[in-house]
């Protein structure tokens, strides 16, 4: 079974043309329950570079899913058997204002849009720079 992956490595995922949030935005959390924006902003702002994007989208799925410590083995080989979309789909990147660092292990961190380190990563020619998909067409 083919194994797909999202992770990217050195490299740096701007905010979509389209976004609306001047910088980076916490996502608000639901009395029902955490958005798949607020499950991916406390993951990795609590911990940056310690996940990669495949981590971090699967322990989204899993939650969701309310998935098992036995099933997660399984569920993960199933999860990316198919190609997953990436952080550039994210609602981080494309509504709240969060760029997505990959260092060189693929691990990712949040950057907000108006820091200057998003600016630091935006001017670094050495870094690979990929747009986060708009919302609208």
């Amino acid at each position: 079974m083919k194994i797909h992956t999202t992770n990217y490595e050195n490299a740096f995922i701007e905010v979509a043309e389209d976004c609306p949030a001047a910088g980076g935005e916490i996502p608000p959390a639901r009395e029902d329950g955490k958005t798949i924006a607020r499950i991916q902003y406390e993951m990795i702002s609590k911990n940056p570079y310690k996940f990669t994007s495949d981590d971090v989208l699967f322990q989204v799925f899993a939650e969701r899913k309310e998935l098992t410590e036995g099933e997660l083995e399984d569920a993960r080989k199933q999860f990316f058997s198919k190609g997953q979309a990436c952080m550039r789909a994210s609602p981080l990147t494309k509504r709240y204002g969060w760029g997505v660092h990959s260092d060189k292990d693929g691990k990712i961190a949040l950057v907000p849009s108006d820091s200057p380190e998003y600016r630091k990563f935006l001017e670094d020619e050495k870094v690979p720079k990929f747009k986060a998909m708009r919302s609208s067409r």
